[in-house]
């Protein structure tokens, strides 16, 4: 019988993977992979989720473009990393994570897909980890390979979920502490998920 893996809030980590200004312009659907990454951002707020972001040799390829809402996770936001590696498995990832042994789900979201998310997730997965990637909250400048590194990543034992899959994933019960908020933040998202999901999963859904 194939594992299960279950996203709980305490045992999960939100990665954000290279979202940064000089890829805006080549990136499918950036706006709609931003609003994304914004959702997914609100519900680490909601629910207490630790989040690690990563920059691609930012003197070069610029900070995280600014309309991701950084600013509001406070304390939740661990680090922001600058790399070299295509991986977000960087020595300074790894000691974040050693820090914090009772992590064993990563939430994967960022760009590109078949490069840095690919390659992150293959080691997140290698080293352990559980590795839930948000089809509605990745990208590249090719639309046509997404699928193919998704399904790449599901091929190695990575979890294939949506940003609305996943939120109900760990918001769990609707009887818990929170809900209240929780089920704002999805309201408030509603014509955005729509949206998103038409534009980024419109070529992903044979996965």
């Amino acid at each position: 019988m194939p594992a299960v893996s279950k996203l709980v809030p305490e045992e999960t980590m939100f990665f954000l993977c290279d979202v940064q200004t000089r890829f805006k312009h080549p990136i499918f659907g950036i706006n709609e992979l931003v609003l994304t990454i914004n959702k997914m951002l609100k519900i680490a707020k909601v629910l207490g989720i630790p989040v690690v972001v990563t920059e691609q040799i930012p003197k070069g390829f610029g900070n995280t473009i600014p309309d991701i809402d950084l600013p509001s996770l406070g304390p939740l936001l661990v680090a922001t990393i600058a790399k070299e590696l295509y991986s977000m498995m960087t020595p300074e990832v790894r000691a974040i994570l050693h820090k914090r042994p009772q992590i064993k789900s990563v939430v994967l979201f960022g760009v590109e897909s078949q490069v840095c998310v690919l390659q992150s997730a293959l080691d997140f997965i290698e080293a352990g980890y559980n590795v839930h990637v948000i089809a509605d909250g990745v990208s590249g400048s090719n639309k046509e390979v997404i699928p193919f590194a998704l399904a790449r990543i599901r091929q190695s034992g990575g979890y294939i979920t949506t940003s609305e899959s996943a939120s109900f994933q760990l918001q769990r019960d609707a009887y818990l502490p929170g809900f209240k908020l929780f089920s704002n933040v999805m309201k408030e998202e509603k014509e955005n998920t729509v949206r998103t999901s038409q534009k980024l999963l419109h070529n992903r859904s044979f996965l």
